[in-house]
């Protein structure tokens, strides 16, 4: 049995009034196989841990059992942050996803941000909002809101340079903190 076979999903983590829901566009074969989003590159959880929106050492990131147990046993609730995919099946580029593969997402994703009310909603990448937004030219930065909550499209984590994304990160930490209603969680 193919080690990606032992998930039939990664199993999404969104505490109601997440600060920040971040959204991706799918799962990598090696991420999926973990059941963690963005575990095949740690990249995005070391920004995590860099900007200060996660209080986790570096070290217990790199090790896949202890991310994992991170990511289902405190992420959601110590760090007030949530995630999940428009798509669920996994492929090493997203140009193997299939024409409007992301319809029922979108949906799913409406009616999350619906009931969960998050404090900003983060889409990965242009090609992620471009899925959820149906628009053919993106641009990073905010969106119009939606169902009256704060939109944004950040850099993808392994593109471009890491304190760009540190310090769009460490942004959006802070917006969402001066929020009425919204604090740190610890």
């Amino acid at each position: 049995m193919a080690k990606t076979a032992r998930y039939k999903r990664i199993r999404y983590m969104i505490p109601e009034g997440a600060r920040i829901l971040f959204v991706g566009i799918n799962p990598h074969p090696g991420s999926y196989g973990r059941g963690v989003p963005f575990s095949n590159n740690k990249s995005f959880w070391y920004l995590l841990c860099d900007s200060g929106l996660i209080e986790k050492r570096r070290e217990e990131l790199s090790n896949d059992e202890a991310l994992r147990r991170f990511y289902y046993e405190e992420f959601s609730q110590k760090s007030g942050l949530g995630f999940v995919n428009l798509v669920d099946r996994p492929t090493v580029d997203v140009a193997k996803l299939k024409k409007d593969e992301e319809r029922k997402g979108v949906v799913r994703l409406l009616r999350i941000i619906k009931r969960r009310r998050p404090g900003l909603i983060c889409f990965i990448g242009k090609i992620t909002y471009a899925k959820f937004s149906g628009e053919k030219s993106v641009d990073y930065g905010f969106k119009e809101p939606i169902m009256g909550i704060s939109a944004y499209v950040c850099r993808f984590p392994i593109r471009g340079p890491t304190e760009d994304r540190i310090t769009e990160l460490r942004m959006l930490r802070d917006y969402v903190l001066a929020q009425p209603g919204k604090r740190k969680r610890t």
